[in-house]
């Protein structure tokens, strides 16, 4: 990991950890272009537990619209194969899917997670950036599965690190 990624990264847990929401932008812009996103399993954290998950490093493309004051959607379509609304509100942007077969159960079966990608514009140091120029967001890559699934009364939920930096 980049000197860079990784004060990023650091910068990202801290806010995770507090539970820290970025402040309202003062002007709303659409997101469009080809980016790399990063969910970095490395900061992984399962129902608050830090370990290890695969980071997953894909190229999204953008396309976005913003109406009056800080309205904003688009679309997200991933290298991986998948295509995903997205939503502004308020200064974070917001990706929402659901991820088919995504908790195996012992008995052979699964179930279905809901991953909810929300970032915001950083600067290179991590602070937010309220400019809207940055090419660089940080935020946060969250899946949850169904409570009662594979038979236990509590949701599996994992939580990583997340970057998205523009290249184009």
């Amino acid at each position: 990991m980049t000197r860079h990624a990784a004060a990023i990264a650091v910068a990202i847990a801290v806010t995770m950890s507090q539970g820290v929401a970025p402040a309202d932008a003062q002007s709303s812009a659409p997101l469009n272009g080809r980016f790399i996103a990063i969910s970095n399993g490395e900061w992984a954290q399962t129902n608050d537990s830090y370990h290890d998950e695969a980071t997953v490093r894909s190229t999204w493309t953008i396309s976005s619209t913003c109406t009056q004051g800080d309205e904003c959607s688009g679309q997200v379509s991933s290298d991986l194969g998948w295509t995903a609304p997205l939503r502004k509100q308020n200064d974070t942007w917001i990706v929402d899917r659901d991820l088919p077969d995504w908790e195996p159960c012992a008995d052979g079966t699964s179930v279905t997670g809901h991953q909810k990608i929300r970032f915001w514009r950083v600067n290179a140091d991590g602070s937010q950036d309220y400019s809207g120029q940055s090419p660089i967001f940080a935020g946060e890559d969250k899946t949850v599965g169904p409570s009662g699934a594979c038979g236990k009364n509590q949701w599996l939920a994992i939580r990583m690190p997340f970057s998205l930096e523009q290249i184009g």
